[in-house]
């Protein structure tokens, strides 16, 4: 899947696991994991509340390359 992501990396730096993060942005814990495994591409309201969460630019969690 072409769309990667630095999400873990961001939960770990604000100390949350899946379950939080999912609670912070109306999501479950099996769509952050997903998403964190890039077997789930969010929608661009997730990707967006996600990156707000974490106080940065959505393109500093999600990165889109063609294969």
């Amino acid at each position: 899947m072409p769309l990667y992501n630095r999400l873990k990396e961001h939960r770990a730096r604000i100390g949350v696991n899946q379950q939080e993060l999912g609670a912070m942005v109306g999501a479950s814990r099996q769509t952050i994991s997903l998403i964190e495994r890039g077997d789930y591409s969010p929608s661009v309201t997730l990707a967006l509340k996600i990156a707000e969460v974490f106080g940065v630019p959505v393109e500093e969690v999600f990165r889109y390359e063609e294969g």
